[in-house]
């Protein structure tokens, strides 16, 4: 089954360019084990789905086995596949598949008259964006003295590059543990950078999904990966790679520009539907039983020429 939709973008098109565009096949695979002696009386998994974001990327085709899966969409649009595998016998085991195809756009800003209307979503303080924070809110007034906001995003952009330590910590610490000594990698990168630009009155959001790897960046960052966008006035969003922003000499290439090596899956700091996880989530029960775990979670992302 496959639904596509549309997604409002707020975007002065005249502003935005597409440079070039990018297709991709991507094949993710999910193996779901049952160890234990016994079998849920409930059991589901919840997949996050690629799915259209203009003007990023549109989705041509998707693929879900097995078939037998809800869609569901979640409170920033978000849709995922809702499977229900109650029942599930000991020492065996589920896989799950999906495909597609998508294309995504390289897109070009220009920033040359900032000047206009913001608007009045994503502004907010929440779990790991702590843009209420007083070390936060004190960090981006010092960065944003005497800017416009385009130069206030670029500066909050040039922070993170220049002073966190990128350490892929596979921990969530947002924005304010930045502040301190515990490591950071795109999470934290792009936590950070949206945190500053709230406490401003810029609104920024937040994106994880699949970087494609090549010579340029697979030391950089990991496939699966974290970035954002601002809203600028006269504008409308633009994107920003801050983790792979942080290598001087390709900072400028990640500021107002979209590369098209960027996969949209979600977008929200913690969507409802995942409860705190990324990408997927799984939820069984009783457990005293049953031993169920996700042993596996691939991606294959081609590049189709």
């Amino acid at each position: 089954m496959l639904m596509l939709t549309a997604c409002t973008t707020n975007t002065n098109s005249s502003l935005v360019n597409v440079v070039k565009t990018q297709k991709y096949n991507v094949h993710q695979k999910i193996l779901l084990v049952n160890r234990g002696d016994g079998e849920p009386e409930q059991q589901n998994l919840w997949v996050a789905l690629i799915r259209d974001f203009a003007p990023y990327q549109e989705l041509h085709s998707r693929s879900i086995s097995p078939s037998n899966y809800t869609l569901v969409t979640d409170e920033y649009g978000n849709e995922y596949a809702e499977f229900d595998f109650s029942g599930q016998s000991p020492n065996t085991q589920i896989r799950v598949e999906i495909d597609y195809e998508v294309t995504v756009n390289e897109l070009g800003y220009d920033l040359s008259n900032c000047t206009g209307k913001l608007i009045d979503e994503h502004l907010s303080p929440e779990l790991h964006i702590e843009s209420a924070n007083p070390q936060i809110i004190s960090l981006a007034a010092e960065l944003a003295q005497d800017k416009n906001p385009c130069e206030q995003a670029r500066a909050f952009y040039d922070y993170a590059g220049s002073n966190l330590t990128y350490t892929f910590n596979q921990n969530d610490w947002g924005a304010q543990a930045t502040m301190g000594f515990m490591g950071s990698d795109c999470t934290e990168y792009a936590s950070l950078v949206i945190a500053l630009s709230r406490a401003e009155g810029i609104p920024a959001r937040y994106f994880e999904g699949l970087l494609y790897l090549d010579e340029n960046t697979k030391d950089l960052a990991h496939a699966r990966h974290a970035w954002l966008d601002f809203y600028l006035p006269g504008v409308g969003w633009v994107a920003a790679d801050p983790t792979l922003g942080r290598a001087q000499n390709i900072r400028d290439h990640y500021f107002a520009h979209y590369t098209p090596d960027h996969i949209i899956i979600t977008t929200g700091r913690h969507p409802s539907t995942l409860r705190g996880a990324s990408y997927l989530t799984h939820m069984y029960w009783p457990g005293n039983s049953t031993k169920i775990k996700i042993e596996k979670v691939d991606w294959e992302i081609e590049l189709v020429e």
